[in-house]
């Protein structure tokens, strides 16, 4: 026995020397590709003890995780299993190489305690497992990746946690030594193996050779895992935790401001691999192929070629593919990302709704759209590469600061007879209504802009517009990666704004309401700003509104993108709805509040063709009406307008109003 130890310390000592300088080579490597990318992380990884209770909320607390009910709660107890049987694991590691080290000896009240727990959440691993092989082979949800490299993980992880189970069953029969700990009671649930699989009736040699088997089948295991980690989709073992610690802690998320006048800039935007920044890798490493941002995907969701999950997967795919010339000095030959027999095309590019649902439900907080905007800004800045419908909204907000080409001049015409003050003959408003492009020239959009100016007028508000003097607020351009053209239009409104210095900049325009407060402060222009649901909810608090109670019906509600996901407003028109409505209910749709589905209409798709799969108004238009709801409510004006053309392809045809028409009815 003697010379059989001396033998395994050898082996052991052999093997873990192997197994983990194989890992850090290969983590050296990942490391180095991470930080041998030229992009620019514009903002400090600061607030560290804030991210630090991120860590505790998202990682440890698996909140993003269980956002979604089974597969959070199996992936939880898959998670804490695993997580509490690391350091008998490690202890074992140390007792190959050292046969006399023993924490039961050493520590035996906090080690026994450790153990009697370990055993207990490691067979809740096995639970969580059931439920993920029931899910892959009864379930089969459409975005989930099917393949060898995640059957392979779960084989791993069984076998690591069923061997650990027989290590501890077969530890409780052992013969003790002088001095040592029983492990009599100690194990719950791997002392049922022993009756289960009667291990009492083996002899002395036959529990020492059964125990030995199951260790080095365990120890064995575990190196393999440990090998195979850093080149598999489960390197988010590794980057998830470092990836949640870096994400933007705000909700509210600004595009990333290019610096479009550097003469010495070679390319703007993301065109090659060797482009991105560290984080952005660091969300490809992290990246566990969940599918859960494919899920809610509007795109993918519609038949479009786009999926989240699998941009990311691509990206990653070319690093690696690219990565010793990154490493080396051939960076010049890098190909783009966007090249022939590339799986990232124009229509998969294109196909991005901007919605955010991707990057709202990833667990590890990876930041899709980065990727996304910064790529379309490549394509029309540097390969004048975009969709043909473009270039004729482009040249119309260039012309005339509307993607509709009407003359500007013509920007106050929706509220003629209204006496609604321009801001240049009322200087002192204490709100300027920025009314946004769909407002003042879209038919459908200027009666939302009156039955806004109506109720304002109705609480006496004392407000002003910008008229002619107002241009597009440049969230289209700058999401259609035109940033040329945004910066330009950001510029002059901001221009106008700090002219005036508003108090409050009031919009009913969820695109207007993000760009202005989250991005014009990047050029110099930071107000207050507020979006007319928040306003209106405050208008009636104050008792400034007098609520009629009319009775409208059961009303569902539609949340916008950009009202909701990019900046958490869900409550205020909620609560206007079921304040003012007499008669009738709130109907939910089955994708409701940060997972309402998409109009269409953001990204600057508005104003491109969808000629791929169903069209998104029209799915999400039907979704509405099965509510069977008497009105569909928004608080949009391009949400208006695409659920309202997609509900005229339903065979049931009820009416779209904005909350601020609403608003109006049911007020004096």
């Amino acid at each position: 026995m003697e010379n059989y130890l001396i033998v395994k310390s050898i082996v052991m000592f052999v093997a873990l020397v192997a197994a983990f300088g194989y890992f850090f080579l290969k983590v050296k490597r990942l490391y180095q590709i991470m930080m041998a990318v030229d992009g620019v992380v514009e903002k400090p990884v600061d607030r560290i003890s804030d991210r630090i209770k991120v860590l505790f909320t998202d990682v440890l607390g698996q909140t993003n995780v269980r956002r979604k009910l089974m597969p959070g709660i199996s992936h939880t107890l898959i998670f804490f299993g695993f997580l509490a049987i690391q350091v008998h694991s490690l202890e074992l590691m140390i007792r190959g190489v050292f046969p006399s080290f023993d924490l039961l000896h050493i520590i035996p009240s906090i080690y026994t305690g450790y153990l009697f727990i370990a055993d207990i959440l490691a067979f809740f691993v096995l639970v969580g497992f059931a439920y993920a092989l029931y899910r892959r082979t009864v379930i089969k949800p459409e975005y989930l990746t099917m393949g060898r490299d995640a059957n392979l993980i779960i084989l791993f992880t069984c076998v690591i946690i069923i061997s650990f189970h027989f290590i501890n069953a077969f530890q409780t029969l052992m013969p003790l030594e002088a001095g040592a700990a029983s492990h009599s009671g100690i194990f719950p649930i791997s002392g049922l193996l022993v009756s289960i699989f009667g291990l009492s009736g083996l002899s002395q040699g036959q529990v020492i050779f059964g125990y030995e088997l199951s260790y080095f089948i365990h120890i064995g295991t575990i190196l393999g895992f440990l090998i195979y980690i850093p080149g598999s989709k489960h390197l988010h073992l590794l980057a998830a935790a470092p990836n949640v610690f870096v994400k933007p802690l705000e909700m509210e998320k600004a595009i990333l401001k290019t610096d479009i006048e550097d003469e010495e800039a070679e390319t703007f935007g993301l065109g090659k691999c060797s482009e991105f920044n560290w984080k952005n890798v660091l969300n490809l490493y992290a990246c566990t192929e969940c599918g859960r941002c494919e899920e809610l995907c509007p795109a993918s969701g519609t038949g479009k070629p786009l999926s989240p999950k699998k941009i990311l997967h691509d990206f990653k795919v070319d690093l690696f593919d690219q990565a010793d010339k990154l490493l080396g000095d051939e960076k010049d030959e890098i190909e783009p990302l966007m090249r022939e027999g590339s799986p990232v095309t124009d229509d998969v590019l294109w196909s991005c709704t901007t919605c955010r649902s991707c990057e709202d439900i990833c667990p590890v907080n990876n930041q899709h759209l980065d990727f996304v905007i910064e790529m379309r800004k490549h394509q029309v800045l540097m390969e004048a590469n975009f969709p043909a419908e473009m270039q004729e909204t482009f040249t119309n907000i260039e012309n005339q600061g509307n993607p509709w080409g009407f003359s500007a001049d013509t920007r106050a015409d929706w509220c003629k007879g209204m006496d609604v003050p321009l801001i240049s003959d009322k200087p002192d408003a204490d709100v300027l209504y920025f009314v946004g492009c769909a407002g003042s020239f879209d038919d459908r959009g200027k009666k939302i802009a009156q039955a806004t100016a109506r109720v304002l007028q109705k609480a006496g508000v004392n407000f002003a517009i910008l008229g002619p003097e107002e241009s597009c607020n440049g969230d289209m351009a700058r999401r259609a990666g035109n940033e040329y053209l945004a910066q330009m239009l950001i510029q002059q409104n901001a221009e106008v704004f700090n002219q005036y210095k508003p108090k409050m900049i009031l919009t009913g325009c969820p695109h207007c309401y993000n760009v202005i407060k989250n991005e014009y402060p990047q050029f110099d222009a930071s107000y207050p700003v507020v979006h007319h649901t928040e306003y209106m909810l405050d208008l009636a608090n104050q008792g400034r509104l007098t609520i009629n109670r009319k009775e409208m019906g059961d009303i569902t509600f539609h949340d916008s993108c950009y009202l909701g996901r990019w900046n958490n407003i869900y409550q205020a028109p909620r609560e206007l709805i079921t304040r003012v409505n007499s008669g009738g209910n709130l109907v939910e749709m089955d994708k409701n509040f940060s997972k309402g589905m998409c109009c269409g209409a953001g990204g600057a798709r508005m104003f491109m063709e969808e000629t791929i799969g169903e069209r998104i108004n029209n799915v999400r238009a039907a979704e509405a009406v099965a509510t069977g709801a008497k009105t569909v409510c928004a608080a949009c004006p391009f949400c208006a307008t695409m659920l309202n053309d997609g509900i005229l392809e339903t065979d049931t045809v009820i009416p779209v109003k904005d909350i601020a028409e609403i608003m109006d009815e049911a007020t004096s």
